[in-house]
C-alpha cells in the first residue's frame, strides 16, 4: 500500500537503511559532463540507491542495451560486487596478518601455504582489475564520476603501482633470486592492504545499527593486537638472522623458562617459537618487566628500545580511547546519536526517499570535512567574527556583479551578515515560483538555472559559476522566483537574509540604487530573465519615489541633521514627489529658513512648479512666512503665477488682504485678469471691499479696466451703492485721467 508521502517500502526499510550515510547519492539531474546521461534520459523513474552510487560499475557495453536491461544488469553488478567486497576484505585480514609471520618465521614457504598465496594475489589481482570499472565521488565536486578514463586515471594515479607490486610472488622471486635476504623486505609492501581493513572498521562505527562501544572495544583490541604480532614477528626475525651458531646471543636462544630452554629454538614448534614471541612482544609492551625474557645483542636492544617508544603513544591511543568511550564524548559518537534522532524524526513524519537523502546528505557532509564552521567560532566577540568575514568572503563579493560599483562601506555590510552554506549535487536550492527571502553567492562549484515551461519540460537558461548570484531578482522586486536553481557540483555559497539586506539598502540607499540598476544591467544578455525588465524597472521608480518621501519627509518636519545626512548619503534634493513638491516646497511652506538656505546652497531650482502651479516662493506667501519669503526673493524667486488674475479674485473673493499684499508686493500685476476678463478690482468694487480696494489702486490697479461685458471697477463701485467705495473708486479716476488725458479709454485698454 501506499500513502501520499511514500511507498510502505520506503517508510519500513528507513530504520533499516538510514545507516548507510557514507555515500551519498548523486542525483543531478543535469547530463553535462557524465557518461551516465543518456541512461538519466531513457531512464527517468529510476533511482540509485546510496549503494549503487557507491559501488556502480559502469562499462560501455551497458549503453548499446535497452533501459530495463541495463537496470537488472546494474542490480546485479550491485549484489555481486558487495559480496566480492566482503571476500576481498576477509583476503586483506589473512594478507594482514600473514605477511608479518611470513617475514619472520618462514624462509621460503611450504607448498600448502605457497599455494595459498598465490590464490589471494589471483584474488587481489581481480580486485585491481575491478578498480579500473568502479565509479567514484570526486572529492572536490562531489559528483560521481562514470568515464573510465578518467576513472582509470585516478587509480593508476593512486593505488594501483603499490597495489600491483603487493601482488607479486614475492616467495618466488625470493627463491629465485638466490634467498637473497633484501627481496623478503618487499613483503611489507603488502601491509597497505591493512587499509581495507581500517575501512571497515570505520564504517562499521558509523552504522547505527551495531554497538558503538562493542565496535570501538573490537577496534581497540585489534589494533593492541595485531601491532604486537608485528612486533612479535620482527622480535623472532632478528633472532633468526644470526647464525645458529651464535643463536644463543639471541633473547631466545638463550631463555630458560623453568627447566626448558630454547637453546635449538628452530626445532621447537613454529606455534610455541610464535606464542613465546607474542609473550615476549606483549611483555615488553606493557613494560611490566621482562623476568627472563630480555635483549642480549645491540640489535635487538635497540628495536625494543624503539618498541617501547612506539608503545607509550600505543597505550595512551587506547587509553584515550577508553576514556572517550566512557565519558562519550568522540565526534563519531556524537554523529551517531544525531543520526539516530535525526532518523526517529523521519519515521515518525514518514519522509519521502529525497528528502531523506538531503538530510543524510548534509549530516555526513558536516560530519566528514567539518564544512559548517559557524559553531566553531560562535565563541568569538563580534568585532572578530566580523574580521574573519571581511578577510575570508569580501574578494568573492567585491567580484559580484550585483555590486559592482558600491561603496566599500556598504559591501563591508553586506560581508559580515553573510552565512556560509554548502549543498550536493542533485539538489534544489530555489524552486520556480517560490516566494524567496535570501539571496545566493556563488563561491566554489558550479550550478545551472532550469526553466519549467508551460508542458512541465525543463531549459537550461544559464550557469552559475564563481561571482554569481541568484534569488536577487525575487528579493530585491518582491516577485515570485523566476527559474529554479539545482546544484551541479559541490558548492560553497554565500547567503544573506533579505531582512537584513533591506535594512543595509536603507541606509545606504545609493548603493541600493546602484545594486538594481547592475541588476538590470546583468540580465540584459539573458531573453528569459529579460522579460522581468519591467519589473525592476518598475521597482527602481518605486526606490526612487520612497527616496525622494524621505527626503521631503525630513525638510517637512524641519529635521536638518537628517536632511543632510541623507544628501552626503547621495539623495538627490531636487527630487521630487508625486505631487511635484520638492524639499524646498515644504520648507517654504513650514518657514524653515535653515533648511532653505542649505538647499539654495547644494544648488535646487529655486523656481520650480509643482503640481498644482506654487512656487517655493508662494509656499512661504501663502503661508505668512516673510522672512521667508525675502529670502527667496533675494536669490531670485519669483511667483510665477499660472492664471494670477483668477488667483488674486479669489484672495479677493476670501478677503485676504495679507495675502493680496504680499502677492502685489512681489510683482504680480494688480491688473491680471480672470477667466471672465475681471480684475481683482472688479471683486472688491463688485463686493463692496473698501480695505481691499484701497490696496489694489495703491499698487496701480485701474477702474477703467473692463470684463468681457465690458463693465469697469467704477460701475460695479456704483452699484454696490457704497459711498466711502465710491469716493476712493471717483478719486482714482482722476488720477488715472491725469496720467492718460484725452485717452482715458484707449490708453488703459491699451496698457492692460
Amino acid at each position: 500500500m501506499t500513502n501520499h508521502h511514500g511507498s510502505k517500502s520506503d517508510s519500513d526499510q528507513g530504520g533499516l537503511e538510514e545507516y548507510e550515510v557514507e555515500e551519498m547519492d548523486d542525483r543531478i539531474k543535469s547530463t553535462r559532463g557524465s557518461m551516465f546521461g543518456p541512461l538519466r534520459q531513457r531512464v527517468r523513474t529510476r533511482r540509485f540507491t546510496s549503494e549503487a552510487a557507491a559501488t556502480g560499475i559502469l562499462t560501455a557495453r551497458l549503453f548499446s542495451v535497452d533501459d530495463g536491461r541495463i537496470w537488472i544488469l546494474l542490480l546485479a553488478w550491485i549484489r555481486w560486487y558487495t559480496l566480492w567486497k566482503h571476500f576481498i576484505l576477509g583476503w586483506a585480514v589473512y594478507s594482514s596478518f600473514f605477511t608479518p609471520l611470513e617475514f619472520g618465521f618462514f624462509r621460503g614457504l611450504p607448498s600448502k601455504l605457497f599455494w595459498l598465496d598465490i590464490a589471494g594475489q589471483i584474488a587481489f589481482l581481480i580486485d585491481i582489475a575491478l578498480h579500473f570499472f568502479i565509479a567514484y565521488r570526486d572529492h572536490h565536486t562531489y559528483r560521481m564520476v562514470y568515464k573510465p578514463t578518467s576513472i582509470a586515471l585516478r587509480y593508476v594515479k593512486s593505488g594501483f603501482i603499490i597495489d600491483l607490486l603487493a601482488c607479486l610472488p614475492w616467495d618466488a622471486i625470493y627463491k629465485a633470486c638466490g634467498y637473497k635476504e633484501e627481496v623478503r623486505y618487499l613483503l611489507w609492501i603488502r601491509l597497505t592492504r591493512v587499509q581495507k581493513v581500517t575501512d571497515f572498521f570505520r564504517k562499521m562505527e558509523k552504522d547505527i545499527r551495531i554497538n558503538y562501544l562493542f565496535t570501538r572495544i573490537v577496534k581497540l583490541i585489534v589494533v593492541e593486537l595485531y601491532c604486537t604480532h608485528t612486533a612479535a614477528c620482527i622480535f623472532y626475525y632478528l633472532a633468526t638472522t644470526l647464525p645458529e651458531s651464535m643463536e644463543g646471543y639471541t633473547w631466545i636462544g638463550s631463555l630458560k623458562l623453568g627447566d626448558y630452554s630454547y637453546s635449538h629454538f628452530r626445532d621447537i614448534d613454529l606455534g610455541k617459537r610464535y606464542l613465546t614471541s607474542l609473550y615476549f612482544a606483549i611483555v615488553t609492551m606493557a613494560t611490566v618487566g621482562y623476568g627472563e625474557i630480555h635483549a642480549v645483542n645491540t640489535r635487538e636492544m635497540i628495536f625494543i628500545m624503539i618498541y617501547v617508544s612506539f608503545d607509550m603513544i600505543l597505550g595512551a591511543y587506547l587509553i584515550g580511547n577508553m576514556t572517550a568511550l566512557i565519558v562519550k564524548g568522540s565526534r563519531t559518537e556524537r554523529f551517531r546519536d544525531k543520526m539516530k534522532d535525526l532518523i526517529k524524526y523521519m519515521n515518525r513524519n514518514r519522509l519521502g526517499r529525497d528528502i531523506r537523502d538531503q538530510i543524510k546528505g548534509h549530516v555526513r557532509l558536516q560530519y566528514e570535512s567539518n564544512y559548517t564552521e559557524s559553531s566553531i567560532i560562535q565563541d568569538i566577540p563580534v568585532s572578530i567574527r566580523a574580521k574573519i568575514s571581511q578577510s575570508l568572503y569580501k574578494p568573492y563579493i567585491a567580484s559580484v556583479p550585483l555590486f559592482k560599483g558600491c561603496s566599500s562601506e556598504f559591501i563591508h555590510q553586506i560581508v559580515i551578515k553573510l552565512q556560509e552554506e554548502f549543498f550536493l549535487p542533485g539538489e534544489v536550492i530555489i524552486e520556480q515560483g517560490n516566494a524567496v527571502d535570501q539571496i545566493y553567492f556563488v563561491c566554489d562549484g558550479v550550478l545551472e538555472a532550469i526553466g519549467i515551461c508551460e508542458d512541465g519540460t525543463e531549459e537550461t537558461i544559464l550557469m552559475l559559476e564563481p561571482s554569481c548570484s541568484f534569488g536577487d531578482i525575487s528579493v530585491l522586486c518582491n516577485i515570485p522566483q523566476p527559474y529554479t536553481v539545482r546544484v551541479c557540483e559541490l558548492c560553497r555559497l554565500l547567503r544573506i537574509d533579505k531582512q537584513l539586506l533591506s535594512n543595509i539598502i536603507q541606509i545606504y540607499f545609493v548603493d541600493g540604487r546602484r545594486v538594481l540598476s547592475n541588476l538590470l544591467e546583468s540580465n540584459e544578455s539573458n531573453i528569459r530573465v529579460k522579460q522581468l525588465e519591467s519589473d525592476i524597472i518598475i521597482h527602481i521608480g518605486k526606490q526612487e519615489a520612497e527616496l525622494a518621501l524621505r527626503v521631503n519627509s525630513a525638510a517637512f518636519h524641519g529635521d536638518l541633521d537628517h536632511l543632510k545626512g541623507l544628501i552626503r548619503a547621495g539623495a538627490d534634493p531636487k527630487k521630487s514627489d508625486y505631487d511635484g513638491r520638492t524639499p524646498l516646497h515644504l520648507a517654504a511652506s513650514g518657514g524653515y529658513e535653515d533648511i532653505t538656505s542649505f538647499l539654495i546652497h547644494e544648488g535646487v531650482d529655486i523656481n520650480v512648479l509643482d503640481k498644482f502651479g506654487n512656487t517655493a516662493l508662494l509656499e512661504a506667501i501663502k503661508n505668512g512666512h516673510d522672512e521667508m519669503a525675502s529670502l527667496l526673493f533675494k536669490h531670485g524667486a519669483n511667483l510665477n503665477l499660472s492664471d494670477a488674475g483668477s488667483q488674486l479674485c479669489a484672495a479677493v473673493a476670501k478677503g485676504d488682504s495679507d495675502f493680496l499684499k504680499r502677492v502685489l508686493s512681489y510683482g504680480i500685476n494688480p491688473n491680471s485678469k480672470d477667466y471672465d476678463h475681471r480684475t481683482p478690482l472688479h471683486i472688491a468694487a463688485a463686493e463692496g471691499i473698501f480695505v481691499i480696494a484701497k490696496i489694489l489702486l495703491e499698487n496701480g490697479a485701474s477702474v477703467f479696466a473692463k470684463d468681457r461685458w465690458g463693465t469697469t471697477p467704477l460701475d460695479e463701485a456704483h452699484k454696490s451703492g457704497s459711498r466711502s467705495l465710491i469716493r476712493l473708486m471717483e478719486e482714482a479716476k482722476q488720477e488715472e485721467q491725469s496720467l492718460f488725458p484725452g485717452q482715458q479709454d484707449q490708453e488703459v485698454q491699451g496698457l492692460f
